[in-house]
C-alpha cells in the first residue's frame, strides 16, 4: 500500500501539479491539506481523469482537507465529533484494512495571540478523537501537515528558530501527547539525518536552493503498520516545479 500526503496551498492552483503527480506515483491514498476550496467549487471534472474516488471538506480561501484513494473509501466523517465545531482541519476513512485520519493542524499565528492557545487544544482535542475511534493495535495512519517540527533536526536553522509557534516546547508537547497514543513517526524510521524538509517558505529567497526549509508534514502509523513500512521519502522535485505548492508530497510504503 503506497500513501502520500500533501499540503496543496490551494488544490485549483496545484492540478498541474497534483494531476500529473497521481498519474505517475499512483498512491492507493493521497490526503490532502490546505485546499482552499469550498464543496460547491471542488474541481471533480480536472481530477475525475486520474481514477480517485474524492471525499472532501473544504472552506472558501482557507484550510480544506481532503482525501483521494483508489478504492471507494468507508466510513468517511470530518470534523472533530465533539463542540466547538471546527474549521474545515479534519477528514477520516477506512481504505482497505486502514483507518485513515487526515489532519491540516492550525499554525499557531503567534505564541502571544488566542491562535496559539487554539492550535495546543486542537491537538489536544485530537487525541480524545483518536482514542474514541481507533485502537493502537489495528492498522491506523495519520497524515497531514502537522505545523510542527519535533526536533532540532527538522528545521534549518534551529537555534535561531526556537520559539517560534511551529518550534517550541508547547507545541512539541502537545504533539508527543497525540503520539503517545500510539503513533509512530515513519520516516524518522528510515532517515535519521538532518537536512531532511517538506515545506520552503515562498518568502525567502531561493529557500529551496538553499534548503531552508522545515519538516512539518508527516506520516504517523500505529506500531503494527510501522513495522510494515519499508520506505518514506520526501519527493522534493516537485517543489521545483513551475508554481509549485511550498510543500511538497511525503510518501510512505506499506508491505500490506
Amino acid at each position: 500500500m503506497k500513501v502520500a500526503t500533501f499540503n496543496a496551498n490551494s488544490l485549483r492552483s496545484r492540478l498541474h501539479v497534483v494531476v500529473p503527480w497521481l498519474q505517475t506515483q499512483a498512491p492507493d491514498v493521497l490526503c490532502l491539506q490546505e485546499t482552499k476550496v469550498q464543496d460547491v467549487d471542488f474541481p471533480h471534472e480536472a481530477l475525475r481523469p486520474t481514477g480517485y474516488h474524492c471525499v472532501f471538506r473544504g472552506e472558501k480561501k482557507y484550510n480544506g482537507v481532503a482525501i483521494l484513494t483508489k478504492s471507494e473509501p468507508q466510513d468517511v466523517a470530518f470534523g472533530f465529533d465533539d463542540e466547538p465545531l471546527d474549521a474545515a482541519r479534519l477528514a477520516r476513512a477506512r481504505v482497505g484494512p486502514c483507518l485513515i485520519v487526515n489532519t491540516y493542524v492550525p499554525q499557531g499565528q503567534d505564541r502571544q495571540l488566542p491562535a496559539f492557545q487554539y492550535k495546543l487544544d486542537w491537538l489536544g482535542r485530537l487525541r480524545t478523537y483518536i482514542e474514541r475511534h481507533a485502537r493502537p493495535d489495528e492498522p491506523v495512519l495519520w497524515m497531514g501537515d502537522l505545523n510542527t517540527a519535533r526536533e532540532a533536526k527538522d528545521v534549518y536553522d534551529p537555534d535561531r528558530l526556537w520559539g517560534h509557534v511551529c518550534y517550541c516546547q508547547e507545541v512539541q508537547e502537545a504533539l508527543k501527547g497525540v503520539m503517545d497514543w500510539g503513533f509512530v513517526d515513519v520516516f524518522r524510521q528510515h532517515c535519521d539525518e538532518p537536512g531532511h524538509y517538506t515545506f520552503w517558505d515562498y518568502r525567502m529567497p531561493k529557500a529551496l536552493e538553499r534548503n531552508l526549509g522545515w519538516r512539518l508534514d508527516y506520516i504517523m502509523a500505529t506500531p503494527p503498520l510501522a513495522k510494515r513500512c519499508r520506505t518514506c521519502w520526501i519527493d522534493r522535485p516537485a517543489r521545483a516545479l513551475a508554481k509549485p505548492s511550498d510543500h511538497t508530497f511525503l510518501v510512505a510504503e506499506f508491505d500490506i
